[in-house]
């Protein structure tokens, strides 16, 4: 039998057991979040082939960071439910102060507000990493409404995010036709499934879920309820030997997310049929409907103007890019043509 224990509730039981009688009197708030696949509950025993042991976050006022730090490395065990409690070069409690936890993780601080340029320019794994795990005790009151404040995109922005994304497929979806009709066989595979990727992220945005980053998005959208035969189709179309087969499993696929976005889109239902790619022999579910639709039901002026490009996801792949908050604010700052906040500002004179 395995002994393995995951690692939220590994975490939770070594703040409590061992970390939080360390801080007896000092403010604190304690949490699981940030990178790991085990804040995502993503981990498996094989996640513990390296830097893997009990974590803690520690929150504390800045002038007590140094303090906290202190007092927890001399109180900690070297070992924690038989995993050392050392991850690398350093033990497994992090000691910040929210602000900036925050900023280092995301590039700004959400308690100051988030700006259109915050929510574009952050990745939606970082994203997910901030609002999953849990928190284990808030005596700061701090960290929860950092998270309520990030939990979803606010409703103009998360219509436009939807938008991009549909935009994506409308941009794509007659070439695995086209490759395949002219003997591509491995570009059509290959488009395919980059479509069936795009559509996954697509439901889970849909579903109000920061899609993670490739190696969890299967298991990400394989946890949403109702999505059974959506991924069989999806599994089928990439597992195809030919354009037409591929594209007669990604047109039902196709359908069933256009009819979710019925379900879900307070407007005037779309038609879900496939239709022909204008006079070529290509079925295609015509996605850039269902993008102008999106960004015709958009208030706010600013958002409507923005260019229909999408997050920092929808057109930067680089994990270089997306691992680093300053470059991909700048990115979507250059590519949206967004003005630096005033904190920006400041920071680069």
């Amino acid at each position: 039998m395995s002994s393995f224990i995951p690692g939220l509730e590994l975490s939770r039981t070594f703040y409590v057991q061992v970390v939080r009688p360390i801080l007896t009197d000092i403010p604190h708030s304690a949490a699981l979040i940030g990178a790991g696949s085990e804040v995502l509950a993503f981990d498996t025993e094989r996640s513990t082939d390296h830097d893997w042991g009990p974590r803690v976050v520690l929150f504390t006022a800045p002038h007590l960071t140094g303090q906290v730090r202190q007092a927890v490395t001399a109180g900690l065990p070297e070992v924690f439910c038989g995993y050392r409690t050392a991850i690398g070069a350093a033990h497994g409690v992090q000691v910040s102060d929210v602000a900036t936890w925050f900023a280092d993780r995301l590039g700004f601080d959400p308690l100051r507000g988030v700006s259109t340029l915050d929510w574009l320019s952050t990745p939606w794994q970082r994203l997910a990493e901030v609002t999953s795990g849990e928190v284990f005790h808030d005596g700061l009151e701090a960290l929860e409404p950092a998270r309520a404040a990030l939990r979803w995109y606010p409703p103009d922005l998360e219509r436009y995010v939807l938008a991009g994304q549909w935009r994506r497929l409308a941009q794509m979806e007659a070439f695995p036709g086209r490759c395949g009709e002219v003997g591509d066989d491995l570009g059509s595979a290959v488009l395919t499934a980059g479509l069936a990727r795009d559509l996954m992220r697509l439901v889970l945005l849909m579903r109000r879920r920061y899609p993670p980053y490739a190696k969890w998005l299967g298991s990400g959208f394989a946890r949403l309820s109702g999505t059974a035969e959506l991924g069989e189709d999806l599994s089928a179309a990439v597992a195809a030997g030919d354009w037409r087969a591929r594209q007669e499993h990604l047109g039902r696929a196709y359908q069933r997310v256009a009819a979710l976005h019925n379900r879900l889109v307070p407007q005037p239902a779309l038609d879900t049929s496939m239709r022909g790619f204008h006079d070529r022999p290509f079925q295609v579910i015509g996605a850039q409907r269902f993008a102008d639709a999106l960004s015709a039901a958009i208030g706010d002026p600013v958002i409507r103007a923005l260019p229909p490009i999408g997050s920092i996801d929808q057109f930067g792949d680089s994990t270089d890019l997306l691992t680093h908050p300053r470059r991909c604010r700048a990115a979507t700052r250059a590519v949206l043509d967004l003005q630096a906040t005033g904190e920006e500002r400041r920071n680069q004179r």
